[in-house]
């Protein structure tokens, strides 16, 4: 009784199993099987290794937050070259607070010549190109995240002041980085230096007039100069960022060149700027995008036009921070997909492979059977059912001839 519970358990175990023989046909070898084989085994190797290469590959993730870090503070990089003698012209910044912010000391004024070099052309050049790409091609600026803005410098070539067969140095190039507070403000760059004054903000240039300007934040504008200067502020801008240095990146406003030939140019650029934090693999930066407007105009009091000779860079920040993060699909992702595609790929071959044997088997079946028909009626043959003759009888009535017929020979001795 226990070996019959015992042989009974063994039956049911193996009812269950899931994994049953095959017949031995199906094990049989042949050369459509094996080409079918081979494609699929070339299939596979091609899709396991382009996923191999999408799972080494990453993507940026974009995230939009209220910026809460208000009592950080803001970096203005740039590199501006003015067609202009430094003892001529005075930088600073002016916020929405009222605060008046020096550049001495952070930004250093060198005397250079307007005029580029060929060297300096070429990089300008190339730096009009990357910008014309990006407008294009997004993606272009998302490699530069990935790659932890590894990529050459991309500040200008310097020209020297003191070239040959030249006079003195015609132009000033403010350049450097100064900390302002995280508000809107106004950096410029015009004729004389800032100096305090009680109804406002000064700039001094060998003054004979005295003139006061409102300016849009409210704030009043005094410049004392003379009336018989004039001004020249044709100026180049090789490099202009907020937040925090990095190489590799073309800003906007970068290779920009503005040449005029009025004597009372005023340049402005309205900048809304996107507080951006990247986080990549390889980088980590608190940075700011941003976009530009840019205007300008003659200053002609007689015809209304109002205002002060210079170059202003007039700046806002947006209350949202943009995080770029560098994201990876996780690995248990890649061995779903891997068997995903083995499996799928041996299941859909074998399909395949038995729908195309069948319908090939069908069609010879059917070649087959017209060619038969086809030699029926063109040879027909008669078939005679045999017959059975006694051996005495075929002796007798067929001594010296051949039967045509098939016979079955029977004794009758028996």
């Amino acid at each position: 009784m226990r070996r019959l519970n015992r042989k009974q358990t063994l039956k049911v175990v193996k009812e269950m199993d899931a994994f049953p023989k095959i017949p031995d046909s199906y094990v049989q070898t042949s050369t459509s099987g094996a080409t079918v084989s081979i494609l699929s085994f070339a299939l596979i190797g091609i899709l396991v290794l382009s996923e191999l290469i999408y799972y080494s590959e990453t993507t940026m993730k974009y995230e939009y937050n209220v910026d809460t870090e208000l009592e950080s503070k803001l970096k203005i990089n740039l590199d501006v070259t003015v067609a202009m003698k430094c003892e001529s012209l005075g930088a600073d910044v002016l916020d929405l607070t009222g605060n008046s912010i020096s550049t001495q000391g952070s930004i250093k004024e060198d005397s250079v010549f307007f005029e580029m070099t060929p060297q300096q052309r070429r990089w300008q050049k190339m730096v009009k190109t990357v910008k014309s790409s990006l407008d294009k091609e997004k993606a272009l600026q998302h490699l530069l995240f990935k790659t932890g803005f590894s990529s050459k410098p991309t500040a200008a070539p310097v020209s020297s002041g003191n070239q040959r067969n030249k006079p003195a140095a015609n132009a000033c190039r403010f350049h450097g980085t100064i900390e302002v507070n995280k508000v809107a403000g106004n950096f410029h760059i015009t004729a004389g230096r800032s100096i305090p004054h009680p109804r406002g903000h000064a700039h001094l240039s060998a003054g004979i007039n005295t003139k006061v300007y409102k300016s849009p934040s409210g704030n009043m504008l005094v410049v004392i100069t003379s009336e018989e200067q004039h001004y020249n502020f044709s100026h180049r801008i090789d490099h202009l960022s907020f937040g925090d240095p990095v190489r590799g990146i073309i800003n906007p406003l970068d290779g920009e060149e503005k040449v005029t030939q009025s004597t009372m140019q005023m340049f402005q650029y309205f900048i809304q700027i996107v507080p951006t934090r990247v986080n990549t693999w390889q980088a980590r930066a608190d940075t700011g995008q941003f976009a530009v407007t840019e205007r300008e105009r003659i200053i002609n009091h007689d015809s209304g036009s109002h205002g002060v000779a210079g170059i202003f860079f007039k700046y806002d920040l947006t209350s949202i921070m943009v995080k770029v993060t560098e994201e990876r699909q996780p690995f248990s992702q890649l061995l779903i997909r891997l068997c995903g595609i083995v499996g799928g790929i041996f299941a859909t071959s074998g399909m395949l492979h038995g729908l195309v044997g069948f319908l090939v088997d069908l069609w010879m079946t059917r070649v087959k059977g017209n060619q038969q028909e086809l030699s029926n009626h063109v040879h027909p043959q008669a078939q005679l059912p045999p017959q059975d003759i006694p051996l005495q009888q075929l002796d007798r009535d067929l001594p010296e001839q051949e039967s045509p017929l098939p016979v079955n020979l029977i004794s009758t001795d028996r």
